[in-house]
């Protein structure tokens, strides 16, 4: 059996490969035929062959390398001698600038620093405290799960810091528990960004302002402040409020279905060594196990970010301050804190000495070596894309065909296309919300919806249609940052985990899509359609999922 399978592995690579390289030629002539041609049905090629190729072999690295490669001869010379110098163009000049982003550079070292403290939480005995106070409560898999869930609305303020904080202090309850590192990743991506989304105040709330704000200024007759626009649309942001209850709506039912439940049958019988990504990141013997060891540099860094938000915002209030802060910068002051005071209370205590502590927080830093790998190539051929604009292809082939009613549908879909295929959500509402928001103001004022102000549900639906879409489609791809962080967070095999939460997120997306935004636009009041998409969730756990 074993050797069937891994013949059929091999196989499948093989397949793969031969494909990659008969599509050069095929890659050469459309080129030749339409060179340099962006924004055509050529620029959808890279991201779609990265996205196919990570899901077939598993290997995301060489899919997004290939999807970089293909992108940067495509948007280069079209003969066949420019393969070669696209393939070194690629490393030199694209990777390069990709990383010279000063914001990205900050997220990768946020994302180290905070691997180098959770290292050395794990050698001071403070997470085996935490594990020990927390499984006081989360006694069995049920519980353990509702307590990861729960957690991820507290981190509402930020989703990079929840997926890290909440994925690496929990990995080690739910192991203990035997709940699959596939469902540990689905619990932390599902909560971070949806939340974030939708709260009044958080970093993704600065940012979704910002772009509501700039379109705003553009568009005649509109004077709503942004901030108010982002409001009114909070009920209409279907994806994210589906998504978090079907989030403890798993949790609680412990029903599962597809490669989740196949996951989660795993663990359950034959516990975390079989897993994609298992290694015992504690399985080191210290000196104590006191959960303050963990939860004094976990306070510090929430309480460090809460107040650089603070600190680094303009305002008058709480509200104004978080959504113009420096977001960023208070991630590198907190994680940067974090292990100043993980060190220090480690030291203090005598539980490590300052080389030991230091090795522990380096050992803890190369964990996070991968997941730095696919953030830069993810960042790179989100930058290939851009230029090749492929999300204005995308949208000009819709242009002229959207009815009124079909706004926020229209909105949502387009939102998940465009990060499914470029691989952010911040990125897809830039590119998305100076299109939508005009166009559905401009249909609303114009006398094609009957009134200015009658069918205004339409206009927050389609502004908070490219927001929620943005994160459906994000959850969706495999070359998404915030799924290869919870990935990293959760220790668990990447392309496992977009395997085991693709049909969840489908099932959320499909329901926000067809039961939300479709009546929505037909007049049906937001609440009723949130009620029907929270019964057919449960329906499809209860008549589709299995107890596990």
């Amino acid at each position: 059996m074993l050797q069937h399978s891994n013949n059929h592995h091999g196989m499948r690579n093989r397949l793969v490969m031969a494909l990659v390289i008969l599509a050069v030629p095929v890659l050469v002539t459309a080129a030749e035929r339409t060179a340099p041609d962006q924004g055509s049905w050529l620029s959808v090629l890279p991201p779609v062959a990265a996205i196919a190729i990570a899901l077939i072999t598993r290997a995301v690295i060489p899919a997004l390398l290939i999807g970089i490669w293909s992108g940067v001869f495509i948007a280069a010379d079209t003969e066949l001698s420019a393969l070669w110098s696209s393939l070194l163009r690629s490393f030199d000049t694209k990777l390069v600038n990709a990383i010279a982003d000063p914001d990205r550079v900050r997220v990768l070292l946020f994302t180290m620093m905070l691997g180098g403290m959770i290292g050395v939480l794990a050698k001071n005995g403070g997470m085996r405290g935490i594990v020990a106070r927390v499984t006081s409560f989360a006694s069995n898999a049920i519980r353990g799960q509702l307590v990861t869930a729960g957690l991820g609305l507290v981190i509402f303020f930020d989703d990079v810091a929840n997926t890290l904080l909440i994925g690496k202090t929990m990995r080690p309850v739910t192991d203990s528990l035997r709940i699959s590192r596939e469902k540990l990743a689905y619990l932390v991506d599902s909560t971070a960004a949806p939340i974030a989304g939708i709260a009044f105040a958080s970093t993704w709330v600065g940012y979704e302002v910002a772009v509501i704000g700039s379109t705003v200024e553009s568009v005649p007759g509109l004077d709503t402040p942004p901030y108010l626009i982002f409001l009114n649309s909070i009920p209409y942001s279907f994806y994210s409020i589906i998504t978090l209850f079907m989030v403890f709506a798993v949790a609680a039912t412990a029903r599962d279905f597809g490669p989740m439940y196949a996951a989660e049958l795993r663990a359950r019988e034959q516990g975390l060594a079989d897993a994609p990504a298992a290694r015992d990141d504690e399985g080191d013997e210290v000196a104590a196990s006191q959960a303050s060891n963990a939860l004094v540099p976990i306070i510090v860094v929430v309480v460090t970010l809460m107040v650089g938000l603070m600190v680094s915002g303009e305002g008058d209030n709480f509200r104004d301050r978080i959504g113009s802060a420096d977001s960023y910068g208070a991630l590198m002051w907190a994680s940067l804190l974090g292990v100043f005071s993980a060190v220090l209370i480690t030291v203090w205590r005598g539980i490590l000495n300052l080389e030991q502590a230091i090795e522990a927080w380096s050992g803890g830093v190369r964990h996070t070596v991968f997941a730095v790998v696919v953030l830069t190539l993810s960042w790179t051929l989100a930058d290939v894309v851009k230029e090749l604009e492929t999300a204005q292809f995308i949208i000009r082939q819709t242009d002229g065909l959207i009815p009124l009613f079909m706004l926020p549908a229209i909105s949502f879909l387009l939102g998940g296309i465009v990060a499914f295929t470029t691989g952010t959500s911040w990125g897809t509402m830039g590119i998305l919300m100076p299109l939508m928001l005009p166009l559905s103001w401009s249909l609303l004022t114009g006398g094609s919806g009957g009134g200015q102000l009658d069918n205004l549900y339409i206009f927050h639906g389609s502004v908070a249609g490219v927001l929620a879409g943005a994160i459906w489609g994000d959850h969706c791809s495999p070359i998404s940052d915030t799924t290869v962080l919870s990935s990293l967070a959760s220790d668990c095999h990447h392309i496992e985990h977009v395997r085991t939460q693709l049909p969840y997120a489908m099932t959320s997306g499909g329901c926000a899509l067809l039961l939300c935004a479709l009546p929505v636009g037909l007049g049906v009041p937001w609440w009723l359609c949130l009620l029907v998409s929270f019964a057919a969730v449960y329906a499809v756990l209860r008549f589709v999922g299995r107890p596990t």
